[in-house]
């Protein structure tokens, strides 16, 4: 029976959410009565553009049909759920009537691969080509481009995008051939790496350019992991590396079983330690060593690397660089520019950070301010660290008759 657009959608963006490259995928609140707003977990995400602006865009798959028979993937050739396929044209309507209602700003557009690569890229191009010539349409295009299809096409979607992608999804070559056997580290980074070489020739337009790492699905540590993404980043090759908890969708021996939690904090943590890498000048072997191969759930990338290098602390606040105030905890990148401004003017004690609105939750057990020291905890990494992980006793407060802030009766602020 002839599938309705309607029921396409549903299963082409139900599809789509496992692929995290837009960070508010998989989230799901059902609407209730009397509340305001609610998400569902498919059809519109959110990213966010190099100014910062929040846009939505339409996530879908042109086709959930594959070729491929990866092991993790929901999509895989042998797995029985309901197919579907958009044309270019049914794909291209559906973005413009969803601009048009201020749905959207734009669409993250992926694909299974239906026959070959060649002919799935050929579909996503004709429908760029409907989108940009025909409908006009100028805004934001983020396309997944796919492994093993010729360049050629490679050239003229990027000519047509604003962002693409490939996913590497598992970290080492041994885990994709044992997981993913039709992929492979080059086929899945060639397409980028043209993509890299296009944007940089002379009157080229510059692209962003994305893939993702699955968390959890396969042995390989931490280490492993941000070693990857370092030298993706120092090839000047990728503007960002998303990582994926893996959510068991497929019972495999060589994947953990059905009922196994995603490994959320994790997650949370590598997102973390990228952040570092990124913008802290921070290399991946500085974060996690031969002795600490995983990052600590208990504490931030940045807390646990400075617990372990306790010969580089406490620093003299008024003093040090900008590069060492970075490495600081609990002092982000905002924090160091107010304080190197204000210390032109005077040396600086806790009081004055506190001003600034510095948070010295963490950054108090590291640092000096014109010599001053906090001297509840000894200095030793077991003691700070227990001081770091105890959690702040709650504030209780006595509720007074004759004061007017709150209600006498019940004492609601």
């Amino acid at each position: 029976m002839k599938k309705d657009i309607y029921e396409k959608m549903e299963i082409l963006a139900n599809s789509a959410k496992y692929d995290v490259s837009c960070s508010s995928s998989g989230v799901e609140t059902n609407y209730k009565k009397g509340e305001l707003g609610a998400t569902h977990n498919s059809g519109i995400c959110h990213t966010f553009t190099a100014d910062g602006r929040c846009v939505s865009l339409l996530k879908v798959l042109l086709t959930n049909f594959c070729i491929y028979d990866c092991a993790y993937c929901i999509n895989r050739v042998s797995n029985d759920i309901p197919r579907a396929s958009f044309s270019p044209r049914e794909l291209a309507d559906i973005t413009i009537n969803f601009y048009k209602r201020n749905y959207i700003e734009g669409l993250f557009l992926s694909s299974g691969i239906i026959h070959n690569e060649d002919n799935t890229m050929i579909m996503i191009l004709k429908t760029l080509k409907i989108l940009r010539y025909e409908h006009k349409f100028n805004g934001y295009i983020h396309v997944k481009l796919i492994p093993g299809s010729s360049m050629e096409l490679v050239e003229q979607i990027v000519k047509l995008a604003n962002r693409v992608s490939s996913n590497i999804e598992l970290p080492s070559d041994k885990s994709l051939k044992l997981l993913a056997p039709n992929k492979t580290k080059e086929k899945v980074l060639q397409p980028l790496k043209f993509a890299r070489d296009l944007s940089l020739e002379k009157n080229q337009k510059p692209i962003g350019m994305s893939t993702q790492l699955i968390v959890g699905a396969t042995p390989e540590s931490d280490r492993d992991i941000l070693k990857l993404s370092s030298a993706l980043y120092d090839k000047a090759l990728l503007k960002r590396v998303y990582y994926s908890a893996y959510i068991p969708v497929n019972d495999n021996k060589n994947l953990p079983s059905l009922i196994t939690k995603p490994p959320l904090l994790r997650e949370h943590r590598l997102y973390q330690a990228d952040w570092l890498l990124r913008f802290y000048d921070f290399s991946w072997d500085e974060i996690v060593t031969d002795e600490f191969p995983n990052l600590d759930e208990e504490l931030d990338p940045k807390t646990f690397w400075a617990l372990n290098n306790l010969k580089y602390f406490p620093m003299e606040i008024n003093t040090v660089s900008k590069e060492e105030l970075l490495r600081i905890p609990g002092i982000g990148a905002r924090g160091v520019m107010k304080i190197l401004s204000a210390r032109r003017f005077k040396r600086l004690t806790f009081d004055d950070l506190k001003k600034l609105k510095i948070s010295l939750k963490k950054a108090k057990y590291f640092i000096t301010c014109n010599k001053d020291f906090q001297r509840q905890v000894p200095f030793y990494r077991e003691s700070l660290k227990l001081a770091l992980i105890k959690p702040e006793p709650k504030k209780l407060i006595q509720p007074s008759l004759f004061d007017f802030d709150f209600s006498a009766i019940s004492g609601e602020l």
